[in-house]
């Protein structure tokens, strides 16, 4: 418990610090915002790293080994198949949204409706979600191996 509250108080100071001290520079410019903000980033991953070790050291184990001969083939051709469902989803989501976000923004500088381009970027972020539903439906069928 003791761990916890330690590792909760380092996580304030880790934002609270590098606030305190871009308020507390007089000059408030960019070089001391990038200061602050790189301050932020290494100390909360520090902190990050620390507490993860800390907290979950004795807690891995060894896993029971499986004979790989007895697993058919179309269990592994499920799983190689769940992943190209979300990894091409997930590429497929990201041209998309590329493409409909950059003309979205075109569109509303222009002076169309914000909420009719937001349906279009949302209609390309569905790629990802139908990927994810495949594959979860893909793992579901699956047999356990342990």
């Amino acid at each position: 418990m003791l761990v916890n509250l330690i590792s909760l108080f380092l996580f304030v100071l880790t934002i609270a610090l590098p606030v305190a001290f871009y308020y507390a520079v007089s000059d408030k410019s960019k070089t001391a915002a990038k200061h602050s903000l790189l301050g932020n980033v290494i100390s909360f991953s520090l902190v990050f790293a620390g507490s993860s070790i800390f907290l979950f050291a004795n807690t891995a184990s060894a896993a029971e080994s499986i004979d790989l001969s007895t697993v058919p083939l179309s269990v592994g051709l499920g799983f190689i198949g769940a992943a190209l469902a979300v990894g091409l989803g997930s590429i497929g989501c990201g041209i998309a949204v590329a493409n409909a976000a950059s003309a979205a923004l075109s569109a509303v500088s222009e002076g169309s409706p914000f909420g009719t381009a937001l349906i279009f970027v949302a209609l390309g972020e569905g790629v990802a979600i139908y990927g994810f539903l495949i594959a979860f439906l893909i793992l579901s069928k699956l047999p356990a191996l342990v």
